[in-house]
């Protein structure tokens, strides 16, 4: 049995300038400043007594033939590992990954591709795992995403990470004794979205929307040197500048529930907050102390929070047996 774990992710600044639609036309490229969070998938591959497959996720799927999943993301891996008959496979997370805005489907992919590659007696690099999710989401299903997710969950860490003009990436690593639980949380706004809706959207708009994606990337530069810096109030304050830029990449990123829990977190004397992933639902990543964070855990008592810790590990495999 082989036993896979992923992190999530949380994007500080620069998402959206990780699609091809904006780096590939931009001379400097795009970035996104961003961290694994300590929140995992879980993926298991075991083997089948015969050649068929079993898959258990949110549904349970037998088949005699791969080619007949319905689960494409599994589907895709087990193509792209050679592993293609005579195993269970199983995902498991921490958090309910439909619609999260912590990039759980890049996650899964990755965790998928590792997972299969060491059951096959193979031991991929990061940079192997997060291109191979990249080649399966974007070019095989054609997803409307970006790259900073696949990179961000197989690495691990605190990352900023560059989307040359060219197509490749280079992953830098910030620190590997960054502390942002003490200043950051998460909280779930409960509202639950298909980001591919907003992405599609968001992507036909990308040309209209250069100008924001521009200042984006600033802003994803600016967060990298606040973290060196250890600058986590202007980090926070960043974060609102960030957010009013992000809404104007499409109307469906907010709406008006979205609004009133932003205006409820400002009342606490948050510095700044911004909805994570594609918008329209999932987590809210905010600034603040211990001191408002009990305002807003008095204010919102109903929603689900959760510190910012930071996963460094990136994908590993815990157990091979």
């Amino acid at each position: 049995m082989i036993v896979s774990r992923t992190p999530l992710r949380v994007s500080f600044c620069g998402g959206g300038s990780d699609l091809e639609a904006y780096y590939s036309k931009s001379e400097e490229g795009g970035c996104v400043t961003s961290v694994a969070l300590n929140k995992y998938v879980y993926v298991t591959v075991n083997s089948r007594f015969d050649d068929s497959v079993r898959v258990s996720y949110s549904e349970m799927e037998i088949v005699d033939d791969f080619e007949n999943l319905n689960h494409q993301l599994v589907k895709e891996a087990m193509r792209m590992t050679g592993v293609t008959k005579g195993v269970e496979i199983t995902t498991i997370a921490d958090i309910p990954s439909k619609g999260s805005g912590l990039g759980s489907s890049s996650s899964v992919t990755v965790g998928l591709l590792h997972a299969l590659h060491c059951f096959a007696g193979r031991s991929p690099n990061p940079k192997q795992l997060a291109e191979e999710a990249c080649k399966i989401e974007i070019e095989i299903l054609g997803q409307p995403i970006g790259k900073q997710d696949q990179y961000a969950v197989a690495f691990g860490g605190c990352n900023h990470i560059i989307f040359n003009q060219d197509g490749t990436v280079f992953v830098e690593n910030l620190s590997n004794e960054v502390s942002l639980k003490e200043n950051f949380s998460l909280i779930y706004t409960g509202i639950t979205r298909l980001a591919n809706d907003i992405l599609k959207d968001q992507n036909n708009r990308t040309n209209e929307n250069r100008n924001n994606l521009d200042l984006l990337v600033i802003q994803a530069k600016e967060a990298k040197k606040m973290i060196l810096e250890g600058n986590f109030s202007g980090l926070a304050r960043l974060l609102h500048e960030t957010w009013i830029c992000k809404k104007e990449l499409s109307p469906n990123i907010s709406n008006d529930e979205i609004n009133l829990m932003f205006q409820k977190l400002f009342d606490c004397g948050v510095e700044g907050a911004k909805l994570l992933g594609a918008g329209g639902g999932g987590f809210i990543l905010f600034g603040g102390g211990h001191d408002i964070l009990d305002k807003v855990k008095s204010v919102l008592p109903k929603n689900k929070i959760i510190p910012l810790e930071i996963d460094y590990e990136g994908s590993c495999i815990l157990y091979s047996d």
